[in-house]
């Protein structure tokens, strides 16, 4: 299959964003890394070859992208305020820079999909829900969706709302977002239930998409199913069959 990599200096983080595009032509499928992983994770866990068949009939063209978890809600030693001005941050090179770059590959009017696995699960659900006038869907693999788990407890400001879908999505209620998210139609919410999974966590983003009317597909798979790549590797190429036309 193609296989370009890119990078830049972002204006918006300050720091050099590498990307890799996979695919000569189809859908644009946006993927997000796990924990404080690279754009290249996907690829050395073989989830990239684990949708290569989508990939090379030119049905989707796959973006994987860095992400700033190491800086942001991995950090340590940061105040919560830096973590979520990273998060900020992120998601306007996201809006500025990266899908610029897909629409110009893509075409100007493309709404990419997005995925993550993880952490990973949480960044493609929150940049879909937030921007779900410039985005497709999302297919959410093994997430958790409140940001608070990642936050010094008791911490608020303007950034944590908007970032964090358990607390914005149950307050939307405009004439905009809104609509457009009741007739979404490639929303995934998946889990397995065994090993270091938490699929509390997706019930719990279903119920609330569902007091809203919002369409989706929660699925939770068996208990021999981890919070693993041998799974995330049969979930994604399982769901994108579903969305994509032969």
């Amino acid at each position: 299959m193609r296989r370009e990599t890119t990078s830049w200096y972002s204006h918006n983080l300050n720091m050099d964003m590498p990307l890799v595009a996979y695919g000569h032509a189809g859908y644009p499928l946006l993927m997000f890394p796990t924990a404080a992983a690279d754009y290249l994770e996907y690829e050395r866990f073989y989830l990239v070859d684990a949708i290569k068949d989508f990939i090379e009939a030119g049905l989707i063209r796959t973006y994987s992208i860095n992400s700033v978890n190491k800086y942001s809600l991995l950090n340590r030693e940061s105040h919560p305020a830096w973590k979520m001005e990273m998060m900020q941050r992120y998601d306007r090179y996201i809006m500025e820079e990266v899908l610029p770059l897909i629409r110009n590959e893509c075409g100007q009017d493309a709404k990419p999909l997005t995925t993550g696995a993880s952490l990973g699960a949480f960044l493609a659900a929150n940049t879909y829900f937030k921007h779900s006038d410039n985005f497709r869907g999302t297919i959410a693999m093994s997430g958790s969706y409140d940001i608070y788990n990642y936050l010094d407890k008791g911490y608020y400001d303007d950034n944590v709302y908007f970032n964090n879908p358990s607390m914005y999505l149950p307050k939307l209620n405009d004439d905009y977002h809104l609509p457009r998210l009741q007739n979404a139609d490639s929303i995934v919410i998946v889990s397995g239930q065994g090993n270091y999974e938490a699929p509390d966590r997706s019930r719990d983003l279903s119920s609330i998409l569902h007091s809203k009317g919002i369409p989706h597909m929660l699925e939770l798979w068996g208990h021999d199913v981890g919070h693993d790549w041998p799974w995330w590797r049969k979930m994604l190429p399982y769901y994108l069959g579903k969305f994509c036309e032969g």
